[in-house]
């Protein structure tokens, strides 16, 4: 059925039981793709009524979807004519796993981070009303959303003026079982149809009417009514601020989502619907695990087993850093973790278990994570907050306010530092290092092998005040000889022209020395370990090199290249610095092969263009 379906027309032109069987399509479609292209899998599963439901009520593309986050959007491309998703999802020219404007007209908002979408589809409503248009915004937010500050400022700005828009809440996690039933679904209907609000409001006013005890007794009424809802229905909180409140409603029956959403789109004001989803939905294993399923490299459907991915002798740079610092808790009681919604993913789940005391997930609040930590090191502890890079920006003024400029000793250790393959460009690291330069009083470490980062981390705890560790999501073990912690060091001798990496970048250093020593060029290979500070002594054996090549898995402006040509401009010296970044848009490839070569650094080309500087010299 689903090839029958090339846009939300085709959607609503099915009788409820098609559309019932799409829904079981769609979700083994979505199973046996992400198995095969790796993805995010639990989430989609658990939104492919709802989404059904939005492009069976709504007039798209007239009217606006915002995914919140992006990641649950499968099934919205599935149903938007993008079939090819099940071959080339997260490929290089394929479908985004994420929403794309330019990919195509029913994408409105890119939303690859967290709790963004309620602020954005209020802008676009108050947009609408300014021009005079008249059309619905929806924005599909998860429950984990919630957890982001964003989502209630951008919750008490709608209240503020009122204007039609509908957040539909998937709520997969709150523990609400109770409320969804007979009473529950009837009162839904109820409280969302015309004839209840008209009869709310006619009661009101002839209440008010009634000589002497008509006020009172109207106020009297309204007080029962909200008791009553705070015994049946969870949306006083919704309401207070402005909101109706609908549900909660079961989000996997799709004629209870249209007429709810049916119900929602007919009145004027801000609505909340409350629709309670099962994450991985139609695949036992996701079910029972969703967490082990969100992003999900490429698996075997039968088992859940991943698939094997080799690696190259690198190792989990989240698994040795989570493995570092709990041991470095066993000796210091002071050290405490905190991650924002990410204790997987940034390798603390040992310490999770180990220390639970002692750990915080603040869920997605990157901004608070920051200001916690601040609170925690003026009081005598020495917090850990483990982070991604391109999430880290969401805390830079937190950074600079709460934790710089009071010097305070909190350690940010900064995974997927550099280019990310298969997200795209949100999630790319690449703009972190030009702000954390910019910070005062700020370490940054950037290690080249697994061994360093251990160390780095060791060391960071003994400072006086903040430091950042930036590493990749793999580091090789053993990468030359050690050094000095914040000391640069020298992986490949020669004396041709010096290339300079940090993190996997002194990998791809590595690549190009081979290729331009088969050529002759014999070509030494440092890794700039200590960002901020600089290694002056470093540095001042790189100068006596004809080139220095910079290669920067990161925008050039404000990156490691600007910085060493800095330090050369203040001691009044000139050496020929090629910078090899990133320039301009930020580059969209899926694999770490297209990242390289889409900015002009892969091996082959880094080697051509380095060639040429040195020859130009």
């Amino acid at each position: 059925m689903l090839e029958t379906i090339l846009s939300p027309l085709d959607v609503r032109n099915l009788t409820p039981a098609q559309a019932e069987a799409l829904a079981l399509e769609i979700r083994q479609v979505i199973i046996d793709t992400v198995a095969r292209t790796g993805g995010h899998l639990a989430s989609n599963l658990g939104t492919v009524e709802l989404t059904l439901a939005l492009h069976r009520v709504l007039d798209l593309p007239r009217d606006k979807i915002i995914f919140d986050v992006g990641h649950q959007c499968y099934t919205h491309k599935l149903l938007t004519g993008r079939q090819s998703l099940q071959s080339t999802l997260r490929s290089q020219g394929g479908v985004s796993g994420f929403p794309k404007r330019s990919e195509s007209e029913y994408d409105v908002f890119e939303t690859g981070h967290a709790s963004t979408a309620l602020s954005a589809a209020l802008g676009m409503a108050r947009a609408r009303d300014l021009l005079g248009e008249r059309h619905t915004i929806v924005a599909l937010v998860g429950d984990g959303a919630l957890t982001g500050g964003m989502c209630y400022e951008a919750l008490n700005d709608a209240g503020s003026r009122p204007t039609q828009l509908i957040l539909l809440l998937n709520d997969n996690e709150m523990s609400i079982a109770r409320n969804v039933g007979a009473l529950s679904t009837y009162l839904t209907r109820l409280r969302g149809s015309k004839r209840w609000i008209g009869a709310k409001r006619a009661v009101k006013r002839g209440l008010n009417r009634l000589p002497l005890v008509g006020a009172p007794l109207a106020r009297t009424v309204e007080r029962m009514k909200r008791t009553v809802k705070l015994m049946l229905i969870p949306g006083e909180f919704f309401e207070a601020l402005g909101f109706a409140y609908l549900g909660p409603i079961d989000g996997h029956d799709i004629a209870m989502l249209e007429n709810t959403l049916a119900d929602a789109r007919a009145m004027n004001q801000p609505v909340v619907i409350h629709a309670v989803t099962q994450k991985g939905r139609g695949y036992a294993l996701a079910e029972r695990k969703p967490e082990a399923f969100h992003g999900a490299p490429p698996f075997f459907v039968e088992s859940g087993h991943r698939r094997a991915i080799k690696k190259n002798g690198v190792v989990s740079a989240a698994s040795v850093a989570g493995e570092t610092l709990a041991a470095l808790a066993q000796e210091d009681a002071r050290v405490v973790a905190i991650t924002a919604a990410m204790p997987h993913g940034t390798g603390l789940l040992r310490f999770a278990s180990k220390f639970p005391d002692r750990f915080f997930d603040v869920g997605i609040a990157e901004e608070h994570a920051v200001t916690l930590a601040a609170g925690m090191a003026s009081s005598g502890l020495r917090p850990v907050f483990a982070v991604y890079a391109s999430f880290l920006q969401r805390g830079m003024d937190q950074l600079a306010h709460d934790v710089c400029l009071q010097n305070l000793p909190v350690l940010f250790l900064i995974d997927h530092a550099g280019f990310i393959p298969g997200d795209g460009a949100t999630h790319q690291g690449i703009y972190d290092l030009p702000m954390l330069r910019a910070m005062p009083g700020l370490t940054v470490f950037t290690p080249c092998d697994s061994r360093e980062l251990a160390a780095m981390i060791r060391a960071a705890l003994t400072l006086p005040g903040p430091c950042a560790v930036r590493y990749p999501k793999d580091l090789p073990e053993k990468l030359g000889e050690t050094a000095p912690c914040g000391r640069w060091r020298r992986i490949v001798g020669g004396d041709g022209p010096a290339l300079v990496g940090a993190g996997h970048a002194v990998l791809v250093a590595c690549e190009t020395a081979g290729l331009l020593r088969a050529q002759g060029v014999r070509c030494a290979v440092w890794s700039a370990s200590s960002i901020v500070p600089l290694d002056t002594a470093a540095l001042e054996a790189l100068g006596k090199h004809a080139l220095i090549a910079v290669l920067e898995e990161g925008v050039i402006a404000g990156g490691l290249g600007e910085a060493i040509a800095g330090h050369y401009a203040a001691q009044g010296k000139k050496p020929q610095i090629l910078r090899l970044g990133v320039e301009g848009d930020a580059p969209g490839a899926h694999s770490i092969e297209g990242l390289l070569k889409a900015c002009g650094i892969d091996p082959p080309l880094a080697a051509e263009r380095i060639l040429g500087g040195y020859h130009a010299k």
